[in-house]
């Protein structure tokens, strides 16, 4: 019940938070059209019709947030309860996964930090799939016979500008990524704090660990994350460059079609949100990196631990 029905709910949920986006953004059409006339011209529209404008935007806000906040809370007992299937499991056989290295970390700490960044990672790409579908025929609708910069009047100038801009930049970021090996040192990393964390514990009731021990373990979680500062040191001179350019991508493709007058300032608006919105969704996997990297590390380390707790099993049946 919880696996199917619970994700055909967050499912629809989501849609509905995405369809009030879509509205959310004609409406900021609407109202800079209407801001530019009122500066046009004095007293060319009503204190009411200001006042009944922004009335609107609160109430389709107040839904939103209403929406967003059942998900969210209706998204944490339902990841919760993944939680606890996996934890059962190893319940079940913890006889078994008591005799690996690292077994309490992995069942308590790395079945939790699962749920928690699934609970925004998987939500998250869902919705960026969902507002792809929706945002691109109207970015689409609103880019058709006015020039875009580079593609001039092609109608599809300015969804190909998002793709490349786009893709380029989160297929140049997966690369250094890979080449930086920043999974890897995040598994490291996750590895040499369950020892050191270990011996500690043991140092707990036993008087006899040497004190060199420890330190020669937390030398070696200090070299590790020392590492993973300078790897990720580099990952972030591409991902902050990259990013703090994204915030000019949208003015420079309408370059031609603002000098030259062709929108309004409600379309502009309109444009420059769709195209942000339609932007952050493919450069999800760009905003979303280090998380990515996280979590594949649980995964692996999970999946490590599974494979050990299987050839346990297989052991003890030989014996």
């Amino acid at each position: 019940m919880w696996s199917w029905l619970g994700s055909f709910i967050i499912l629809c949920s989501l849609w509905v938070q995405v369809k009030i986006d879509v509205k959310i953004n004609e409406w900021f059409g609407q109202f800079y059209d209407m801001i530019q006339k009122a500066l046009g011209e004095p007293n060319a529209i009503t204190i009411e019709e200001y006042w009944s404008s922004l009335l609107s935007f609160i109430t389709l806000a107040a839904i939103y947030v209403g929406v967003a906040v059942i998900v969210s809370f209706f998204t944490s007992h339902y990841l919760f309860r993944w939680r606890t299937s996996m934890v059962e499991w190893y319940h079940s056989v913890y006889d078994r996964a008591r005799k690996i290295e690292g077994a309490s970390q992995r069942v308590q700490e790395d079945t939790i930090k699962f749920s928690r960044i699934m609970e925004t990672l998987g939500t998250s790409l869902i919705e960026a799939l969902m507002i792809l579908v929706e945002f691109m025929p109207i970015l689409f609708g609103l880019s058709i016979s006015i020039p875009i910069f580079f593609f001039g009047d092609w109608d599809y100038g300015l969804i190909v500008g998002a793709l490349i801009w786009s893709v380029g930049g989160t297929i140049f970021l997966i690369i250094l990524g890979l080449i930086l090996r920043l999974v890897g040192v995040e598994y490291d990393l996750q590895k040499k704090e369950a020892a050191y964390r270990k011996i500690l514990v043991v140092a707990e009731d036993d008087g006899t660990v040497r004190p060199k021990t420890i330190e020669e373990l937390f030398n070696g979680v200090r070299e590790i994350h020392f590492l993973s500062y300078i790897r990720y040191l580099y990952f972030n001179v591409g991902r902050i460059a990259y990013l703090q350019a994204n915030v000019l991508s949208a003015y420079v493709f309408l370059a031609p079609a603002i000098v030259a007058g062709a929108v309004t300032l409600g379309v502009m608006q309109q444009i420059i949100r769709a195209f942000g919105r339609v932007e952050g969704s493919m450069q999800y996997i760009l905003k979303a990196w280090p998380t990515i990297i996280e979590l594949a590390s649980v995964y692996k380390r999970l999946r490590e631990f599974e494979s050990k707790i299987n050839q346990e099993e297989f052991i003890d049946e030989k014996i």
